[in-house]
């Protein structure tokens, strides 16, 4: 038997060993002087193996053209889940025109792993046409479905999305689609006056960390000085993965009312907490902020320290507002 190294690629593509196969549709898109490409990776997605054909399917991901894309969307329904996912991915990444028109029925497939996977390819394509599908997949049984609807109704930023984006991430079941539904309430206030405040401040208090984790980002991001008391309220959260989160958004939002409670995280035993503590208070800029900034340079953390000093710098050379400001 010849070795496989030795053999041509084409020759390494119709082996009957799968494993041969499958290094060679890896090896495929790194091959010199290979013009087709696309052509036998797309014909890899037909392999009787689904190791091959999930490496078809994540090496197709760098070739946006609609034969790619036909070629790909059928594959939504592989038996396999690992493939599934592999195509949902690539699906996502093509980003051209009309190429979310083949994924469109696939939205209200019968099977929730095809309607999960089709939710997720056509979610950073923006399309209305997958609002409908995805408002009504969100009271699907299967918690899969509903996390990739929340996430479609995110991307599309749509005023009239946000009431039922706050019933998810209030009332799910499934913690990790209230914390996906949190998110998106940040991406869909982006583009309506109407606040989600309430929505996020309700979301501090949940059950889990990663809701109350991904509600103090959230806040951050739709800088809104109304969620100041909350973040501050967060900065006593019984994780420190929340407080890290609650003290990077008042910094973004220069709220200067926590210039204290950050001040006090500056000498928190977990040094990441220590870390964004220091970074707040630099980008708050209050002069209140400089005496824990000065403890901080003898952080036994050397990053704490070099930070301490850089958030000093940016105090002192932007000229710190007083307390009484």
């Amino acid at each position: 038997m010849a070795n496989p190294v030795q053999l041509s690629i084409h020759e390494r593509l119709r082996s009957e060993d799968a494993a041969v196969r499958r290094v060679a549709v890896i090896d495929l898109p790194y091959t010199d002087g290979e013009d087709d490409v696309a052509p036998l990776l797309t014909a890899a997605l037909g392999d009787t193996d689904p190791h091959v054909r999930l490496e078809a399917a994540k090496a197709l991901e760098g070739f946006e053209d609609m034969e790619v894309l036909e070629a790909l969307v059928p594959l939504l329904k592989d038996s396999d889940a690992a493939v599934r996912d592999a195509v949902a991915y690539t699906l996502a990444e093509l980003k051209q025109p009309g190429s979310a028109t083949p994924l469109l029925p696939y939205l209200v497939d019968a099977d929730p792993s095809v309607q999960a996977a089709a939710l997720h390819a056509v979610k950073a394509l923006r399309v209305v046409e997958a609002f409908e599908p995805a408002m009504q997949a969100l009271s699907h049984a299967d918690a899969a479905v509903r996390r990739e609807a929340v996430g479609v109704l995110g991307y599309l930023k749509l005023p009239q999305a946000i009431a039922a984006l706050t019933q998810a991430a209030a009332h799910d079941p499934e913690s990790e689609v209230r914390r996906v539904a949190v998110g998106a309430l940040g991406y869909a206030s982006e583009s309506t006056e109407i606040s989600v405040h309430p929505a996020l401040s309700r979301a501090l208090a949940d059950s889990a960390w990663q809701v109350r984790e991904e509600a103090a980002t959230t806040f951050g991001k739709t800088r809104s000085m109304l969620g100041v008391p909350d973040l501050i309220d967060a900065m006593e959260d019984a994780y420190w993965q929340v407080r890290v989160k609650a003290a990077r958004s008042l910094g973004k939002l220069k709220a200067r009312a926590a210039v204290p409670v950050l001040g006090q995280a500056t000498t928190h035993e977990v040094s990441n907490l220590r870390k964004e503590a220091v970074i707040a208070l630099g980008e708050v800029g209050d002069s209140r902020g400089i005496a824990p900034l000065e403890r901080a340079l003898k952080d036994s953390d050397p990053d704490v320290r070099k930070l301490a000093k850089l958030a000093l710098t940016s105090i002192q050379m932007n000229g710190a507002p007083g307390v009484a400001a």
